[in-house]
């Protein structure tokens, strides 16, 4: 349907809105690891990774660089409360056109995956609470890399070791709300799919690069028949 065997999709901002509860949770590891409050979206950018959020706005708020320990710990209690803010947040929601898509894409037999900068537990929790966990049989984290070009590499590697065959990478589809997914996808060679649905419009996605730009995932996806929307 497609024109995809593998199709890689980005959560927050593409798949999910969690309503803030990565921002509290962050704000909480800090609190509780280091007595600092913070608030991530002073110091990071949509798109980052989580370990590259940590020890970005680590840098910023204590004025020093973390060791390898306070990374760890802070992941860690980030990771540990996520859940809790994930299930309680009030304005949790699951993006327009999200199911349909991913139930048409499934249907058709292409192998859907995750490009995601959050730690592998804390994108499932993620996930979850909106039912989506089951579309997805594989991914590249950020508990792969700091790097988003190569935890996307591992995701379509991952899928290649699924499809039991190697992938041209024309057939490879990664699908985001920022710039940051659209360089990784470049960066490996994908087609990049940009979806205005996040901290980013239209225009701003094409300025990226992106080879193909929809307003949401309610939109007619590439290579969907002309009567899909």
């Amino acid at each position: 349907m497609s024109g995809a065997k593998l199709i890689l999709f980005d959560i927050d901002g593409t798949l999910i809105d969690t309503g803030g509860a990565g921002a509290r949770s962050w704000a909480w590891a800090f609190e509780r690891q280091f007595d600092r409050q913070v608030d991530i979206a002073e110091h990071s950018v949509a798109g980052m990774t989580d370990p590259a959020i940590a020890r970005v706005t680590f840098g910023e708020a204590m004025e020093r660089e973390p060791t390898t320990e306070e990374l760890k710990r802070l992941l860690a209690s980030y990771q540990a409360v996520l859940p809790d803010f994930v299930a309680s947040s009030p304005d949790y929601r699951v993006l327009a056109g999200v199911e349909g898509l991913l139930e048409r894409l499934t249907a058709a037999g292409v192998v859907l995956g995750l490009t995601t900068g959050g730690l592998e537990a804390a994108a499932h929790a993620k996930l979850g609470r909106g039912e989506l966990n089951h579309f997805f049989f594989l991914g590249g984290y950020g508990s792969d890399s700091e790097d988003r070009v190569e935890l996307t590499r591992v995701a379509v590697t991952r899928g290649e070791h699924m499809l039991k065959e190697p992938v041209r990478l024309s057939e490879v589809f990664v699908v985001g709300d920022t710039p940051l997914d659209i360089a990784a996808a470049e960066g490996v060679g994908a087609v990049s799919v940009g979806v205005a649905s996040g901290h980013y419009g239209v225009e701003e996605l094409e300025a990226a690069g992106a080879d193909h730009v929809l307003a949401s995932l309610a939109h007619r996806f590439p290579g969907e028949p002309s009567d899909q929307t």
